[in-house]
């Protein structure tokens, strides 16, 4: 690994478990608890602490999964989460409009930051700032990654929070019939979904990365 490597693999973790993970997490806590739902709040989430929202398994799968997609130079896909917050759908005002919301608010924090990235990398490039190589480095991969979690976590299915955009996509019949079944084998489908649609995550990802810094 060379030392170029090694960078990219710290910029990589630090931006996921200590940026995009708990402002995610936050999101989703910060959204519930307006809708009137304290169980985050309760549980001590409600809280940009990366600490708080760490999750021991799924940070260990994404050091792991970032070291071997560093080892194939991006060749691999990275994976892991943070610790899920705790909503109870009951406490909600609204409880079917409430779950989209506080589910789209996750992938919304994300595309966020990506946004803001960007417009800091379009300035930079828009008015010849001098920056260093590695500020410009960790700026474009705070875009990409964000975007990636964002994407990521649109995928129809539990526990990632398109499942809950699907619910209230669909009647509240074809939901009430969708929500065991995908529960149960939800994450075998995240599984089958990374092997067999992974390509087709990454060109979005990029794409939409290029959209957005303009290159």
């Amino acid at each position: 690994m060379t030392t170029d490597d090694l960078i990219r693999l710290v910029i990589l973790v630090v931006i996921f478990l200590g940026i995009a993970f708990p402002v995610h997490e936050f999101a989703h806590a910060y959204v519930a608890y307006r809708l009137g739902d304290g169980t985050a709040k309760l549980f001590g989430r409600l809280t940009l602490n990366p600490i708080v929202h760490f999750d021991p398994l799924g940070g260990v799968l994404l050091m792991v999964s970032a070291l071997s997609s560093t080892i194939l130079s991006g060749g691999g896909f990275i994976f892991g989460w943070a610790k899920p917050t705790p909503v109870n759908p009951s406490n909600l005002r609204d409880r079917r409009n409430g779950e989209f919301l506080v589910a789209i608010a996750g992938p919304a924090s994300n595309l966020l930051m990506a946004i803001i990235g960007a417009i800091a990398w379009r300035a930079i490039g828009a008015f010849d700032i001098r920056v260093p190589f590695l500020f410009a480095q960790i700026l474009f991969y705070f875009v990409t990654f964000n975007i990636a979690l964002a994407i990521f976590n649109l995928i129809p299915v539990p526990p990632l929070d398109g499942s809950a955009i699907l619910f209230r996509l669909v009647s509240p019949q074809t939901a009430w019939r969708l929500r065991p079944m995908l529960a149960q084998y939800g994450f075998m489908l995240v599984l089958v979904v990374i092997l067999l649609g992974g390509s087709v995550l990454g060109r979005a990802i990029v794409g939409i990365t290029q959209l957005l810094l303009g290159s």
